[in-house]
């Protein structure tokens, strides 16, 4: 029998619209070996390692008359080649040029009829460094049966994934119409619950599935339903978004926001400051700049609500990826003028909000074993989208990764960004990973509504210097 999609992942599909692709993506740059690193290899290692993964050679069926969720089914005419691509950058082949090539690729929706990830392998960097940018769709994503394709390509151990032999891999005949109508007819007899489920999720009904499903699952927290009664502040972060997108990314160093906590989390703070709350203060100043320079009124109440995923798990590490994602809703205090206080009271917010979990700290950031931040910045993604514009106004995923190298094939990752898509009214989301020694933003915005990106994006660096030299504005 065909495994049927969740309601949860069937839901992505349904609230996917042109202006706005239910993907995520990622951009992850390598310095090659002095014997090269080709698109060839890159396709050896993704067929190495996806037999064991079979969403990433599956697509998706519709049952007809829509009786029950859609299934997945083997793609009998997978072709590789489609979904591994390779492109270049004309000279000289700069970060920006690389940054305008995301934002061509990325919102262009996945095709339905073939598996739903695309890779890119990008040639032409400056410095002999070549890209590869992922797109990976939501449906596919649950971090149980389907990680982030990005995750498949690199590895801890230089040269793996190379020469190893492929899983023999022997399609299953795609279902008929009547055997996919029977298999709706018996799910319906054991699991009648999905019926009225499927009745009432059609596509009006699509984001109400999200939240009954993501509520069900504990993920998200009390303070959500408590902020649903007061909407988010009216701000330029929220507007009506077309299918055209600026990327930049900004990369940071890991030092920096450990020097910054160790100063000020003395005394009552000590235990209180993490690393992610330096990576919002960060990003508050950077939105106060960026306001203050848009003529945008700022007075001491000013906020920009943030939705925040933050990644949880227990004694388990391997049951982080099971929809181990908590919500957190914080006001960025961007009207408070004085960068240490917008920090002490970013941390005292979300200490309120995460009592009780077990949040990701500073610890788990520069230890944290395994290629996680792809697949966990989908689970972010995925919770963001599924929660009302009017409850945030931007949406930041902040994930901590590996601070050892990663390499696919001989080719070392030198650094890697996150594409977090938009929703619906949302102009602008924040992606973070940290890695090796570095702390790497994408910043992806709508190209009408944020024509000033590039200017938020240098405010994020000048936040962050604000706040290690210890300067007040």
């Amino acid at each position: 029998m065909s495994d049927r999609l969740t309601s949860l992942d069937a839901s992505f599909l349904y609230l996917e619209e042109p202006t706005t692709a239910m993907h995520v993506g990622s951009v992850m740059i390598f310095q090659p070996p002095g014997e090269g690193f080709d698109h060839d290899q890159l396709v050896q290692i993704i067929e190495n390692r996806i037999g064991g993964i079979p969403r990433f050679r599956q697509k998706v069926r519709d049952v007809p008359g829509r009786l029950a969720n859609p299934v997945w089914v083997d793609d009998e005419s997978f072709d590789m080649s489609y979904h591994v691509r390779r492109a270049g950058l004309p000279r000289p082949g700069t970060d920006r040029q690389l940054q305008d090539f995301v934002a061509r690729v990325q919102p262009r929706k996945l095709d339905r009829t073939r598996p739903l990830w695309e890779v890119y392998y990008v040639e032409g960097l400056q410095g002999g460094r070549v890209a590869i940018v992922t797109k990976t769709h939501h449906a596919i994503i649950d971090g149980v049966h389907a990680l982030d394709i990005a995750h498949v390509i690199v590895d801890s151990v230089r040269g793996e994934g190379l020469g190893e032999d492929q899983m023999p891999w022997e399609p299953k005949a795609s279902p008929s119409s009547a055997e996919l109508v029977a298999g709706a007819l018996v799910d319906a007899v054991r699991r009648p619950t999905q019926v009225v489920d499927q009745v009432r999720g059609g596509l009006n009904d699509a984001l109400n599935v999200v939240l009954r499903a993501l509520e069900s699952a504990g993920t998200v927290v009390s303070a959500v339903a408590r902020t649903a009664a007061r909407p988010a502040p009216v701000s330029p972060l929220n507007a009506e978004v077309g299918s055209a997108r600026r990327w930049v990314m900004v990369s940071t160093d890991l030092a920096d926001y450990r020097a910054v906590r160790k100063r000020l989390a003395k005394g009552a703070y000590a235990e209180d400051v993490t690393i992610n709350d330096v990576v919002l203060a960060t990003i508050t100043g950077a939105f106060r700049s960026w306001l203050l320079a848009r003529g945008e009124p700022v007075h001491g109440g000013t906020v920009v609500r943030a939705m925040v995923p933050v990644s949880i798990y227990g004694d388990d590490p391997a049951g982080m990826y099971a929809n181990q994602v908590m919500a957190c809703v914080v006001s960025l205090p961007v009207g408070e003028p004085g960068a240490s206080m917008r920090l002490h009271q970013i941390a005292f917010a979300m200490r309120q909000q995460m009592e009780g979990g077990q949040a990701v700290g500073a610890t788990s950031l520069a230890n944290l074993a395994g290629f996680a931040p792809p697949t966990l910045h989908a689970l972010g993604a995925r919770l963001g989208s599924a929660m009302s514009r009017r409850l945030y106004n931007v949406m930041i995923t902040n994930v901590p990764g590996p601070q050892t190298p990663l390499y696919a094939g001989e080719a070392e990752m030198l650094s890697t960004y996150p594409v977090t898509p938009l929703a619906r009214g949302q102009a602008l989301s924040i992606g973070i990973t940290s890695y090796n020694g570095g702390v790497y933003y994408g910043l992806n915005a709508d190209r009408e509504a944020m024509p000033d990106v590039d200017e938020l994006a240098e405010s994020i660096v000048v936040s962050l210097a604000e706040l290690r030299s210890g300067r007040e504005s």
